[in-house]
């Protein structure tokens, strides 16, 4: 006899025997089953071990079975019958068991998921790790915790078909939307329908983080106006084709003058070259000659020629002119730093501009002071 079988048949059983209530009985099983996790032992002796376990998930007293659930959760030690009986007994034994025992392959999971005990799709989703199959189950017939609990999890192998499931379900629910949204990883079109569907906080997080398709950009600031979370002029500073970007701009009728008095102001210049072009069906490389090469009346000529309104050609020039005054100084001509000079010397110059496009800038400049953007302020 080994060591540990000794340990065990001699001290252990016998005291469980001999026990007259349940709660010494429970303590005894806690303590014989932390004894057995912990030993190093031969696979004679862990079969051994199992068979008393197999006992033990016998037993008539709940605490004796609860102390084996608890001590043995997370053990490797606890054979599959076992862990499948556990799994169907009363709650507090039943979760400890669901929620960590390695136990368990995926179909014993799915399973569990399909009885419908909402308690016990909880515990799932929570697991250290939930395989794709297991997810896909949770999302299509979990409760709106469970599947909530399941995007918090980014142990959780989440498919697209997943999480469309999980919104197909629960799109309006916010808690749900939110733990989506925060996954490290959403693929482009769960992407969307989370941007549709999330409140203002959501929504920023998500566009900062994800990709997001021009289009989507477009529909978004459409939606909720020109000063909508979603800013048409950030969104072209990160776009890497901004002709396509600006063509579904026009496509979308949101290739205004506003829109581009603003980028202007903000020293969005490719933006406005861009713009230009596809509003004057004329080349880039042309536009970028006319507006800034071309001498005085060459930014007159194409901006006539984009059909953009008279009456406010005097704003755009004298944009143009600060951009360039910026340039000639030697500055770099792009990042937050150089946006905020360049949005703070234009407006000291009290351009011709419509009062809600002086709002906006009025309000980006703030947003740059407040946020500490980079402002550069000039000599007194």
């Amino acid at each position: 006899m080994t060591a540990f079988q000794a340990r065990v048949t001699d001290a252990d059983i016998r005291r469980m025997i001999k026990a007259t209530d349940d709660d010494e009985r429970a303590s005894a099983a806690h303590k014989l089953c932390r004894s057995m996790d912990r030993a190093d032992l031969t696979e004679e002796e862990r079969q051994a071990a199992q068979k008393i376990l197999r006992l033990l998930a016998e037993d008539a007293a709940e605490l004796v079975r609860r102390a084996l659930a608890i001590t043995l959760k997370a053990s490797d030690l606890l054979p599959r019958d076992v862990a499948r009986r556990l799994a169907a007994d009363a709650d507090s034994i039943a979760l400890p068991i669901i929620g960590f025992s390695p136990a368990f392959d995926d179909e014993d999971l799915i399973e569990i998921v399909s009885a419908g005990s909402p308690i016990r799709q909880i515990a799932i989703a929570g697991r250290t790790f939930v395989s794709r199959d297991v997810s896909e189950a949770l999302a299509v017939d979990g409760c709106e915790e469970a599947v909530r609990t399941l995007a918090a999890n980014d142990n959780a192998d989440m498919s697209e078909r997943a999480m469309a499931a999980g919104l197909d379900r629960f799109g309006d629910a916010p808690e749900i939307i939110a733990a989506l949204a925060y996954r490290k990883v959403l693929p482009v079109e769960i992407t969307e329908r989370l941007i549709a569907a999330a409140g203002d906080a959501v929504r920023e997080h998500l566009i900062t983080r994800h990709a997001v398709a021009p289009e989507t950009a477009i529909q978004l600031a459409t939606f909720a106006r020109e000063r909508a979370t979603v800013d048409l002029i950030d969104q072209a500073a990160d776009s890497t084709d901004l002709p396509r970007f600006v063509a579904q701009l026009n496509a979308r009728k949101a290739l205004n003058a506003s829109l581009l008095l603003r980028a202007v102001a903000r020293g969005q210049m490719a933006l406005f070259e861009h713009s230009l072009a596809e509003l004057a069906a004329t080349e880039h490389s042309r536009v970028w000659l006319m507006v800034h090469d071309a001498g005085p009346l060459g930014l007159k000529a194409i901006y006539d020629r984009a059909g953009l309104p008279p009456r406010l050609f005097s704003a755009f020039r004298a944009g143009v002119d600060t951009w360039r005054a910026l340039l000639a100084e030697g500055g770099q001509v792009s990042g937050e730093a150089f946006r905020a000079q360049m949005l703070e010397r234009y407006l000291t110059q009290r351009p011709n501009a419509p009062r809600e496009d002086l709002a906006y800038l009025m309000e980006r400049l703030d947003q740059a002071v407040n946020t500490g953007g980079g402002m550069v302020r000039r000599a007194a």
